[in-house]
């Protein structure tokens, strides 16, 4: 056996890797619920300008991608983009949401939506950090 480092990997390399998990972890789970949604932010010329980009995984939706134009910010578009994926992930009878965001990035948006911090990476960038957060729907703790 060998091994390779590889940069900028072609996505068939990238493919055996989580293909081979993505098997795995379908065996120890049973049938794994996967969907990929995105929630996208039209202009009045119906042009894309934002939006969310998720994946709901077993029992909880990932945010892995929200953006809003700088100039549209502080205007309720990425709290309506949150509560619409809130809705879906409710609609699909899953735990919650959770999300990943830099300290130089929306940790008090998401804390005014109801989130909170279940772990974070220090020095992520250096001086700075990464939070992980959650949304339950249930009652549970945090």
């Amino acid at each position: 056996m060998d091994i390779r480092l590889k940069l900028n990997p072609l996505g068939r390399d990238v493919a055996v890797v989580r293909n081979g998990l993505r098997a795995y972890n379908q065996q120890q789970t049973g049938s794994i619920k996967r969907q990929e949604i995105a929630l996208l932010l039209y202009d009045d010329a119906d042009q894309a300008v934002g939006g969310l980009t998720a994946t709901a995984v077993l029992d909880w939706l990932f945010i892995e991608w929200l953006h809003v134009p700088a100039e549209l910010r502080g205007q309720g578009h990425g709290r309506d983009l949150m509560a619409k994926a809130e809705a879906f992930a409710e609609e699909q009878g899953l735990i919650g949401i959770w999300l990943d965001t830099f300290s130089f990035q929306a940790r008090p948006f998401y804390e005014k939506l109801g989130f909170v911090v279940f772990g974070t990476l220090q020095d992520h960038p250096v001086g700075g950090a990464r939070y992980f957060m959650q949304k339950r729907f249930d009652s549970a703790s945090t």
